[in-house]
């Protein structure tokens, strides 16, 4: 129940106060005290209306009670709406039965027959309908209700508290319908986002493993040869060691491209363009300083790729000649892109254990035996290959060759 103390401290507030405080009060509490004061203000004009003719009203005190029931419980109206609808009808239905007279306008039982429409499921709905209009029948057999206006005046009435109840309850309904549909939407939403920050994620972890086995294999290589030319052949050590300089810059500046994208919205990114299948003779060349011949084969007239399109068959490429730099005992490497209507074909090939030579290759190719030459290796790099295709709609083939090698072969759409 509202607390006295509590609304004597709200009503010394002054106005302004008293609608603040009970603004900042729960929702309960707030219908609550709404709901008290206009019970309260309701009984009090029932009550009024009654004085002019308390000489015709036998007893007066009975008649005062009732017509004060009528409107009192609707201060827990929301709270409990089937008890404060049966007390006020029985009420009503008493003052009625015992002639009093004079009876006030029903707004109370009005109230509470709205109440019950808004607030209850079916079963109530239909059980109270049964019971107004009971009530109703009962007020008009008992003598003094013989006029045709007053069975009207009591249809009129109620029948308005009935749509007034159906219209609330089908709002409420459709509000809470669209927020069901918005917090829906909104989890989407999340969803979606989450979907695409991990496809974003594994791009950018795709391009980091790619940019940095590349890199860092073509380095371990060089490092191998310059530590077996020293200290006999300080001239092809010292050439070594220049590949693997300006591998590492190159390595920082594809990094440097990549993490740009990770910096804040108030952050300059520090980005370079894409790479491209016209970058592809930077790491043909990297790959033959490292020790393997690749030969470059192109068929049919090239034409403007998709930018991803583009990109994922550079990636492939590299990822191929890593592999074979870190993996294999091949001696050559053969690359062939053929550009065929609306696809690009990608075939990297390599065959054979590696032949013993002299200088900087042969000991290029000692270096790579030592380092990690064989089939075993991570995995990572034909797993990253076939994800960067399926991430297109091509396909891929990769296995054992013939002459002892290995082939990856991918299908792209052009666009």
């Amino acid at each position: 129940m509202l607390d006295v103390a509590g609304l004597r401290v709200l009503t010394a507030a002054g106005p302004r106060g008293l609608t603040a405080r009970v603004a900042a009060l729960p929702q309960r509490r707030q219908e609550l005290i709404g709901d008290a004061g206009l019970a309260i203000a309701l009984a009090a004009v029932n009550v009024v209306a009654l004085l002019p003719y308390q000489h015709l009203l036998h007893p007066l005190w009975l008649a005062l009670v009732l017509v004060a029931a009528q409107a009192l419980p609707l201060a827990w109206r929301r709270a409990d709406p089937v008890r404060a609808g049966f007390v006020i009808g029985a009420a009503r239905v008493a003052y009625d039965r015992l002639q009093f007279g004079f009876a006030p306008f029903p707004l109370g039982p009005a109230i509470a027959f709205y109440t019950i429409i808004d607030r209850c499921g079916p079963a109530w709905r239909r059980i109270t309908c049964l019971l107004v209009i009971t009530g109703v029948t009962l007020s008009q057999l008992t003598p003094g209700h013989s006029e045709p206006y007053d069975v009207m005046f009591q249809a009129f009435i109620f029948s308005t508290a009935w749509a007034a109840g159906v219209l609330s309850r089908t709002k409420r309904a459709t509000l809470r319908a669209a927020e069901t549909r918005a917090d829906r939407a909104e989890a989407e939403l999340d969803q979606q986002s989450a979907r695409a920050a991990a496809a974003e994620r594994a791009r950018i972890a795709r391009e980091l493993h790619d940019v940095v086995a590349h890199h860092v294999s073509l380095m371990a290589v060089q490092a191998e040869a310059a530590s077996s030319l020293l200290p006999a052949r300080p001239g092809d050590a010292r050439r070594s060691v220049d590949i693997i300089s300006d591998t590492a810059r190159q390595a920082l500046t594809e990094l440097r491209r990549l993490l740009g994208v990770l910096r804040g919205p108030a952050e300059q990114p520090e980005t370079t363009p894409s790479v491209t299948l016209a970058d592809l003779g930077t790491v043909l060349d990297q790959v033959r300083h490292a020790g393997l011949p690749v030969d470059l084969d192109v068929v049919g007239a090239p034409y403007p790729l998709a930018p991803s399109i583009d990109l994922t068959a550079y990636r492939i490429v590299q990822e191929a000649l890593t592999n074979t730099l870190r993996h294999t005992a091949a001696t050559r490497a053969s690359v062939t892109l053929s550009y065929e209507a609306g696809y690009l074909s990608i075939g990297i090939t390599d065959g054979g254990p590696r032949r013993a030579s002299t200088g900087a290759a042969g000991n290029g190719s000692a270096a790579r035996r030592r380092s990690g030459a064989g089939p075993a290796g991570s995995g990572f790099g034909l797993a990253g290959i076939a994800e960067r295709v399926a991430s297109c709609g091509g396909s891929l083939t990769v296995g054992p060759t013939a002459a002892d090698g290995f082939a990856v072969t991918a299908r792209l759409p052009a666009i």
